[in-house]
């Protein structure tokens, strides 16, 4: 028996997890089974009794899904996860699995349309209180978590408008309300933001987004201590059924190997881009983690290692100035899918977030004239080149 060395990011986005088979094969083995065979009836018996570790059925647990969460467990820093089949799926999961009728859920405003949802309409349908605050404010969580509270979800940098929540203030405000604290990491991902040495008690992730990377295939993640994920959400998770097919956490696995590669490159890129849009004609404002002019950067700094690879910028002209823009864009596309290889543009208040209404949306600055951008591999001065055409076609006619 040889001693597992004790190794870095690099290293650990390539090997952490590894499950060889009998084979010896190199790469990750795909294995496209639904279920397992046992030697005997007994053996089976005592697989159902958890007398005996053994695969049973890939909706419980598979190989390759397995060397994907032992894999973001090591990266993340948790005793644990469970991957699931997107990122909504796991969000969902993460609220549902512990949450009864009678509790209380108090969320940030800002979150994924979906997100909000949840929280929105969901929640109350099964009996649970849900209130939304400022997630900058920290005497609206004060408030907020002043009564007893089950749970907090969260993102930071939020989606689209970057806002960031003080999690260590609000993960000590929550666990003195008695409840846990859910933090949405996708935009930072791992590699830039460590919610659980803030505080909080689970993170959850869209695999979707930076960690496929290269817009393939869908999946999500949970991750927790390892007493939460068994007692907690194991049973949520094996009796419903939201997990992650193998092929997609094998694509996933190749996407890990990267990551760090394509995130530097991307971030320094979206830095770039975020001070040329800072001063560019016709941009009332742009919004980067690292800006000066960000409001909170300063406790943006103090919780993340880098700016990460979303950009969002302000038109004048509103939804024409903006649709302009989009429609000129040569380079750029445009999706509501983000954390990719190639740079994608979204116009939030007409897809992401249009279902929370424009009250909602004024309520957090999602203008007509707000555009999200993420920042691919491209070239950064063609993406500049790009976004200048587009700026050119966004002020025609005004």
């Amino acid at each position: 028996m040889t001693d597992t060395p004790k190794t870095r990011l690099a290293t650990d986005l390539i090997h952490a997890g590894r499950i060889r088979s009998n084979l010896d094969e190199n790469a990750e083995a795909l294995f496209l089974t639904s279920g397992f065979a046992y030697e005997n009836a007994e053996q089976a018996e005592a697989v159902f009794t958890n007398q005996v570790q053994h695969f049973q059925y890939s909706r419980f647990a598979n190989p390759t899904v397995q060397m994907l969460e032992q894999r973001l467990a090591k990266i993340e820093g948790a005793e644990a996860c469970r991957c699931t089949a997107t990122g909504m799926a796991a969000v969902s999961s993460a609220l549902l699995c512990g949450l009864k009728a009678g509790q209380r859920v108090v969320a940030a405003r800002a979150l994924f349309g979906s997100c909000h949802w949840i929280v929105s309409t969901l929640l109350p349908q099964y009996g649970i209180e849900t209130v939304f605050v400022e997630g900058s404010s920290l005497d609206e969580w004060r408030a907020a978590l002043s009564k007893p509270t089950a749970l907090v979800l969260l993102e930071t940098p939020s989606n689209p408008m970057l806002d960031i929540v003080d999690m260590r203030e609000v993960a000590a405000l929550t666990h003195k309300a008695g409840g846990i604290v859910v933090v949405d990491n996708v935009f930072a991902t791992p590699l830039l933001q460590k919610p659980l040495e803030m505080g909080a008690d689970v993170v959850v992730y869209s695999t979707t987004k930076h960690m496929d990377g290269q817009g393939r295939v869908l999946g999500g993640a949970v991750l927790g201590s390892k007493k939460w994920i068994e007692e907690v959400y194991q049973p949520f998770f094996r009796n419903t059924g939201p997990a992650m097919s193998p092929f997609n956490a094998w694509v996933t696995l190749k996407g890990l190997e990267t990551l760090h590669l394509r995130l530097a490159a991307q971030g320094a890129s979206a830095e770039t881009i975020a001070r040329y849009l800072e001063k560019a004609p016709g941009v009332k404002r742009a919004l980067y983690p690292t800006l000066d002019s960000h409001p909170q950067k300063a406790l943006a700094m103090s919780q993340m290692s880098g700016g990460g690879t979303m950009v969002t910028f302000e038109l004048e002209g509103g939804k024409e100035a903006a649709f302009r823009f989009m429609n000129a864009m040569r380079i750029i596309t445009i999706s509501n899918n983000l954390g990719d290889t190639k740079s994608l543009a979204t116009h939030p208040a007409t897809t992401t977030h249009m279902r929370i209404g424009p009250e909602e949306r004024a309520r957090l600055g999602i203008t007509d004239g707000v555009i999200r951008l993420s920042v691919g591999l491209e070239d950064t001065q063609d993406l500049i080149d790009d976004l200048a055409r587009a700026l050119s076609a966004a002020a025609a006619n005004r």
